[in-house]
């Protein structure tokens, strides 16, 4: 345990008990008692007001009820945090002034490390020649009633279905390619909402109360996985030059994996529900990939060249 992450456990400990003895103190933390004693030591040192106290019944005491603003962060913990925190406080005013609280609130030790944390990254969420996209007051809203535990009656246009009320628990929001999506509790269960088909969003009155087993990030893997599973209908096996296979796979994501060489070539397997769509994943590239089968990709690919001859053929 790094020394300054020590003497913050030792001083928190030293808030929840009042008083502690070297022994106790090296238990607790998994080191000698004359470590303890130091780290002690070096607290009344540097001016906390911790003091010995002599006696049978003695040890070391937080004098005068004096406290810390520490949540027990360890410094790689806040270092941690810092990264994460740093880059929204680029693009947003709440997060950039929550920031400075927080160095405020870390140890001298901390704080040099933690402020090049967060500075380490900034985030611009324009692309060249675009404007910021605002997050979609929906968006706001419904955040609003995932934070409050509200339940929300939606009005929700399903793709193909007509428009349909539901009364649900907002569970939380993901935002993936500037695409927004409610994960929520209904009366058939956890079912994910694309907010852009949302109509209209009403907050009640009503509460809710969350699983404290529910862990967004887990739901939002889970609900990706099965989605990955539906998409992945068809398989492609394709042959490329190995200096070309990382613009592949970040193009398609999850749905191209290397399946090994080929000769002197990369071998992918490329998925997608249907022959059409491995197609056009794979009809920019031209000649500079080859499909090895099946032949119901290589016909639509031939399909697809035919088409676009036929229609440019005749362009100088």
């Amino acid at each position: 345990m790094v020394r300054a992450d020590r003497l913050v456990a030792v001083l928190l400990l030293m808030q929840a008990r009042g008083r502690v003895t070297a022994a106790e103190v090296a238990e607790e933390l998994e080191i000698s008692v004359a470590t303890a004693r130091r780290d002690l030591e070096a607290l009344s040192t540097a001016g906390i007001p911790v003091y010995p106290q002599p006696g049978r019944n003695g040890g070391w005491q937080l004098i005068g009820g004096a406290r810390t603003d520490l949540s027990g962060l360890t410094a790689t913990e806040a270092q941690a945090l810092f990264l994460l925190v740093g880059p929204a406080a680029s693009i947003a005013p709440d997060a950039k002034a929550a920031l400075r609280k927080l160095v405020r609130a870390l140890p001298d030790t901390f704080r040099a490390d933690a402020e090049a944390a967060a500075e380490a990254v900034v985030i611009d969420p324009a692309r060249w020649g675009e404007h910021v996209k605002e997050r979609p007051e929906l968006v706001r809203q419904l955040q609003d009633a995932v934070v409050r535990r509200l339940k929300v009656r939606l009005v929700y246009a399903e793709r193909g279905r007509e428009e349909s009320e539901r009364l649900v628990d907002p569970l939380g929001l993901v935002d993936k390619d500037d695409i927004w999506y409610l994960i929520a509790w209904t009366a058939k269960g956890r079912r994910t909402f694309r907010v852009e088909r949302i109509v209209s969003a009403e907050l009640t009155d009503e509460g809710f109360e969350r699983s404290a087993d529910f862990d967004l990030s887990a739901a939002w893997s889970e609900i990706v996985d099965q989605m990955e599973v539906r998409r992945s209908g068809l398989t492609a096996t394709v042959v490329m030059d190995e200096r070309f296979v990382w613009v592949m796979q970040d193009r398609l994501g999850r749905n191209c994996e290397v399946d090994g060489m080929d000769g002197d070539r990369v071998r992918l397997k490329v998925t997608a529900p249907t022959p059409l769509m491995v197609a056009q994943h794979l009809a920019g590239w031209g000649g500079s990939i080859e499909v090895v089968d099946p032949p119901s990709v290589q016909a639509e690919l031939a399909r697809l060249g035919s088409e676009l001859v036929s229609r440019y053929s005749g362009i100088t």
